[in-house]
């Protein structure tokens, strides 16, 4: 069988693999416009406050590993269309300018995504950095020893880790969001809140609630940056506004969600029987609403190219959905989530019920110990957990898996709160911080019961 992989990605990259260890007498090509893959673009920010041993270990794999593998490594080569009725690819050499055409039997979709850059005023004739991938990781680090100041545009996690290292490195750091709140997309306010302070503390200028209107660059080199509210100067500016799917070669093609999204089916097959499609490219499903959304992830696009490559003959075996499981460390802190916030659950229309508790870790007999803010959400109707989140400076990211398994197993807050979990002095107390919000949850859903509906 003949396979046509087009776009060396996360989800790509896997799924090259995995075809070709299960089925390694297939012909598999792989199409990709850089000359490199697999580059951990989460690693940008550390990498820039130089806590990155080696940048060359930000890569996991190669076009050799692939090539060993049996795979037709078509490096610096453009998509330039797809026919998927003759089942065609046209196809640009980058490096001679040749094009040609390719057929497959069956192809596989992961072009990832590409920053959102909107049209504004000035941004594209300024020198406005973007935070993707390896060229743009090499510029922002080059330019890192160099710099006073730094606008940073986008208050996601990109955002966020970016100019916290930026502030670290003693820099004077604006960071600007048309959101009210720093992570509004990832976390409630409760936890949002003591992240602003984080920042404050630092001396970043959190301009929240502002949309960029202008970019001006000086003769000096300085960049302004101005907003519906004021204006800001440093040295560089960085736009850090999210993603979009990169779907253009087959958006009249097949079934996608209103943002370009391709949908696909269980076993990641679109609406085209011979097009597969993963990662940032496509949709997931999202466990705690139980529909189709768009999530770019590295996990779901790593899940996801396995997946094509376990099914890429025939439907075999069923993705299991996401719960968008996500951590952060900012200035010595680490905060994780799974699942839905009361926030997100309102702009799906979804109620939920929440309950927040603060306790120590571990028990106050210790010479030390540090407060966990802990976070539960859940269906009020069927006790079901949608959604936690956790907030300490002692290392609570895996607290956000065990939400994500009690929601990936329709786990109620009843369960939750009686699930063993381990107790040692050292490490938690004799009710572990998972237990007691879910008991927390329980009480309050008990006292909501017995409140009577106006």
């Amino acid at each position: 069988m003949k396979i046509l992989v087009i776009g060396a990605t996360h989800a790509g990259t896997f799924a090259t693999q995995q075809i070709l260890t299960e089925h390694p007498d297939y012909d598999v090509t792989v199409y990709e416009r850089n000359h490199n893959l697999s580059f951990l673009s989460c690693g940008i920010a550390l990498w820039v406050g130089d806590h990155v041993s080696d940048p060359e270990k930000m890569f996991y794999s190669s076009p050799e590993a692939l090539a060993a593998l049996g795979a037709n490594m078509q490096m610096e080569h453009d998509v330039l269309a797809i026919d998927p009725v003759a089942k065609t690819v046209e196809v640009k050499d980058l490096k001679t300018g040749n094009v040609t055409t390719d057929t497959y039997d069956k192809l596989v979709y992961t072009t990832g995504s590409t920053p959102i850059v909107p049209n504004i005023p000035g941004i594209h004739d300024t020198d406005v950095h973007l935070c993707k991938n390896w060229h743009d990781a090499k510029a922002l680090k080059a330019l890192a020893p160099t710099i006073k100041s730094a606008i940073v545009i986008g208050a996601g996690y990109i955002g966020a880790e970016l100019a916290e290292q930026y502030a670290l490195t003693d820099k004077q750091v604006t960071l600007i969001d048309g959101l009210p709140r720093v992570l509004a997309k990832n976390f409630d306010a409760n936890i949002t809140d003591r992240v602003e302070k984080l920042y404050t503390d630092h001396g970043v200028n959190l301009a929240l609630g502002e949309m960029v209107t202008g970019f001006t660059q000086g003769t000096d080199g300085e960049m302004t940056v101005t907003t519906d509210k004021g204006s800001y100067t440093a040295d560089i500016a960085v736009l850090c506004t999210g993603f979009r799917p990169n779907t253009e070669l087959l958006k009249d093609h097949l079934e996608t969600l209103p943002n370009g999204a391709v949908i696909t089916d269980a076993y990641m097959q679109t609406s085209d029987p011979a097009i597969f499609a993963a990662g940032d490219t496509a949709t997931v499903h999202y466990n705690p609403t139980g529909k189709n959304d768009y999530i770019p992830l590295a996990t779901n696009a790593v899940r996801q190219g396995i997946l094509v490559g376990k099914n890429i003959e025939k439907p075999t075996e069923k993705y299991l959905g996401t719960q968008s499981s996500s951590a952060v460390e900012l200035f010595e802190h680490a905060i994780a989530a799974s699942g839905m916030t009361t926030e997100g659950a309102k702009a799906r229309g979804i109620e939920v019920a929440s309950v927040t508790i603060e306790q120590d870790y571990r028990p106050d007999f210790m010479l030390t110990t540090t407060p966990v803010l802990c976070s539960l959400t859940w269906d009020p109707k069927t006790h079901e957990v949608k959604g936690g989140a956790f907030f300490s400076k002692h290392d609570i990211s895996q607290s956000a898996n065990v939400i994500s398994l009690a929601i990936q197993t329709h786990m109620t807050i009843e369960t939750l709160a009686m699930v063993d979990m381990l107790f040692q002095p050292n490490f938690d107390q004799p009710i572990n911080w998972v237990n007691a919000v879910a008991m927390a949850a329980v009480a309050k859903a008990q006292e909501m019961e017995k409140t009577p509906v106006a």
